[in-house]
């Protein structure tokens, strides 16, 4: 018998001075059991980070060929492609041919090596943006999570300043292609 998904509620207060976006949010995420804990917490903050109106979590790992998150259109195209982890640079590339917008969240223990492999194939890519997280900032943030999360973010000149639970951490926002689009 397959093990059951752990959901997590998640109550945002969102103020991207960069993008202009303020924003209250109330979101149920919903945790695979073969997800780690540092994923899950970089899709809540790919979701903050790109919010938009309309902006969707997919069925995440339990198909393949989704992103992470979503925003489309009324007739079905997918307007913004939101993936997080190390994708292979095949995937990314494929989903800028069908997506209007593609971002990247990139984290995790291999960065250094995917950053150098994967990397300069997509540079050139127009239509993509790739964001990168610090391991210790992700830790950080896993240390101590509860199934009812509470976040005050704020974004200013490309730093995340986050508060939970009256610790506040601070990440840069490094971007490593394109430029942080407007929300």
């Amino acid at each position: 018998m397959a093990l059951p998904p752990t959901l997590y509620r998640a109550n945002l207060q969102l103020a991207d001075v960069d993008r202009g976006c303020y924003q209250q949010l109330a979101v149920t995420v919903a945790r695979h059991p073969s997800e780690t804990i540092q994923r899950l917490l970089a899709r809540l903050l790919a979701y903050a980070l790109c919010f938009e109106e309309g902006l969707n979590f997919t069925r995440g790992i339990s198909a393949g060929n989704e992103p992470d998150l979503w925003l489309k259109e009324p007739d079905g195209r997918v307007d913004l492609w939101i993936e997080v982890g190390l994708p292979d640079s095949e995937r990314i590339v494929k989903a800028t041919r069908h997506a209007r917008r593609v971002i990247l969240l990139a984290f995790g223990k291999g960065l250094p090596r995917w950053r150098d492999q994967h990397l300069p194939r997509l540079l050139a890519v127009r239509n993509l943006q790739v964001l990168t997280l610090d391991a210790a900032f992700l830790k950080e943030l896993e240390d101590g999570l509860e199934r009812s999360i509470a976040w005050e973010m704020t974004i200013s000149d490309g730093t995340l300043y986050l508060n939970s639970a009256g610790k506040v951490l601070e990440t840069v926002l490094h971007q490593a292609v394109g430029e942080r689009s407007p929300g």
